[in-house]
């Protein structure tokens, strides 16, 4: 692998960043990210039934039907406005790039799938900030419970190994390579 396979020159990378509206979805999903597996994470070390916990998972609930819209969203808008840059990266890492980029929208589709089946298993109410609930489309279901809940767990793990790997590259990119890829996704001046 040449250097050339690893990131395009510094002006090709800095010839355009990305449009707000693609930044905002972008950093949007890396907060609700980072806020429902923090909820998670905290709240399954509590005990049982403590009203932080409970609390936890209320927020927890809520933070992710606010993730829904914004995935939607964001998928809506990289489908029909926004802006394309071309790759930083030429080759295998390239593909590479893409693969990744398609399994964390994969893995994410899959967690608001996975995270709805959980809790109509569970038999619990689903409130958003406590202003409304979401109708129940499956009952309750012991055994669908034991199904979905591990399967919700790794994809959050599998999504935050990717997404933490996804944030070392663009780090990579801007104090090892110098070339501007993350400044594309940078809100403000260029």
């Amino acid at each position: 692998m040449t250097t050339s396979d690893i990131a395009a020159t510094p002006v090709a990378a800095n010839a355009a960043r990305y449009d707000r509206v693609t930044m905002t979805f972008h950093w949007l999903t890396a907060l609700a990210v980072v806020i429902l597996f923090g909820t998670a994470f905290w709240w399954n070390a509590l005990p049982g039934g403590t009203p932080l916990r409970k609390w936890l998972q209320a927020f927890h609930i809520s933070v992710a039907l606010l993730f829904v819209a914004v995935f939607i969203g964001r998928l809506v808008w990289r489908w029909f406005g926004a802006r394309k840059l071309p790759s930083a990266n030429t080759g295998a890492v390239a593909r590479l790039e893409r693969g990744v980029h398609r399994l964390l929208y994969l893995l994410l589709a899959a967690q608001i799938v996975l995270g709805f089946a959980l809790r109509w298993a569970q038999g619990e109410p689903f409130f958003f900030f406590g202003l409304f609930s979401v109708p129940e489309i499956l009952g309750p279901s012991k055994d669908w419970e034991k199904i979905f809940e591990p399967l919700h767990n790794a994809v959050g793990w599998a999504i935050i190994y990717l997404a933490g790997a996804h944030a070392l590259a663009a780090l990579f990119h801007h104090y090892v390579l110098r070339d501007g890829v993350l400044r594309r996704m940078i809100p403000g001046r260029a």
